[in-house]
């Protein structure tokens, strides 16, 4: 198969969609790996690294789109590329579809086999290829959270670990996912007073015993969540619904309910947010201001991050990708379910319910036979 790696060009994403490592893997079981000029740069992997596992540079994007039967990605096309994708290619990549009509309809008009990283699952309700970025993003949501609780940044003017004498932070992080057990545990690591709320007993019963003991959990209701408002710090929004937009836990009303200089960090914002004060923000401009609360909206947290993201990444996509890529998409998706619950738009037609559903579209079961 021919494979397709494009340089991205969504805002300050230095990620790239594989390593020199996967694409040699590629390679090794006979497939032509097209990467585009520079592709590699933000991560640390030069063209060179992957002209010596037998890649080939292409200078532009639009050519990099035009050879491949296979593009892997990191992020979802944005408009620019909209137009170079052909009917009947497969784009394996994040998509978040359920939060951008404008990205559906094209991939719908443009007749693309559509597999989201995001909602490849399998039987026992694993995301494995969320994994890795939401590993990534929890700690850097914790980071970021501490960073942006500074007075010079708008913060309360808090160190998150506090010191000797002096009380520490107080975190409250919501969902109890990967992206949650990351963020609690490294904002515990740095030494604040954390609280993790979730609605599945067996999962924080799980956190109480594997986490340290700065770590308090909470089932997660309405009113849990609003008493623990008045003196949090920094607030994590970690909610993940597959596939689906994420429900607002913290609503305009309740931001009134937090001190002036309080963080929130929303990490599900590329599913739409769970802040209902959220919008997208960017590593150039990643913070605003509502109501005198910080808000910390960026849509692709791990591009900070890019060397270790991308291995992260690739580490986890790699099996998948030789598994399209040897059997073709449809013998793939056949074979593996999960692969098969990846599939969310293929050549005109939207194959994931909650997508569907979201945007008042039929459904129609992808048909892989």
């Amino acid at each position: 198969m021919k494979i397709g790696i494009p340089k991205e060009i969504k805002n300050n994403e230095n990620r790239v969609g594989m390593t020199p490592d996967g694409v040699a893997e590629l390679v090794k079981h006979g497939h032509e790996v097209y990467v585009q000029h520079t592709a590699g740069e933000g991560s640390g992997f030069a063209d060179a690294a992957y002209e010596q596992v037998g890649a080939t540079i292409l200078p532009t994007i639009e050519e990099v789109y035009q050879v491949a039967e296979m593009i892997i990605k990191v992020k979802e096309p944005i408009a620019p590329e909209y137009s170079l994708v052909r009917k009947g290619q497969l784009l394996f990549t994040y998509f978040h579809l359920a939060c951008d009509k404008p990205l559906t309809d094209a991939m719908l008009k443009r007749g693309a086999v559509c597999l989201a990283y995001e909602t490849v699952q399998t039987a026992d309700n694993r995301l494995p290829l969320l994994v890795p970025m939401s590993e990534v993003a929890g700690r850097m949501a914790a980071l970021n959270g501490a960073y942006y609780l500074q007075k010079t940044k708008g913060g309360k003017g808090k160190l998150i670990g506090g010191v000797p004498g002096v009380k520490p932070a107080k975190v409250l992080v919501l969902g109890g996912g990967i992206v949650g057990e990351a963020a609690a545990r490294m904002a515990a690591g740095m030494g604040a007073d954390v609280y993790v709320t979730d609605i599945n007993l067996a999962r924080l019963r799980q956190l109480d015993a594997e986490l340290p003991p700065t770590v308090h959990t909470l089932y997660s209701t309405e009113h849990n969540i609003r008493k623990e408002l008045h003196d949090v710090d920094i607030v994590i929004g970690s909610v993940l619904v597959p596939g689906d937009k994420t429900p607002h836990l913290i609503t305009r009303a309740m931001l009134s309910e937090m001190e002036p200089g309080t963080v929130l960090v929303d990490v599900a914002i590329d599913q739409g947010g769970c802040f209902e004060t959220s919008h997208a923000t960017t590593h150039s401009d990643p913070v605003y201001v509502v109501d005198g609360i910080v808000h910390y909206a960026v849509a692709n947290i791990p591009g900070a991050v890019p060397n270790t993201s991308t291995a992260a990444l690739t580490n986890a996509t790699l099996k998948y990708a030789l598994a399209l890529a040897d059997k073709g998409w449809k013998r793939a998706c056949k074979e593996d379910n999960a692969l098969y619950k990846g599939l969310n738009v293929v050549e005109g037609k939207v194959t994931y319910k909650a997508v569907a559903d979201v945007w008042g579209l039929d459904y129609s079961a992808a048909v892989v036979d």
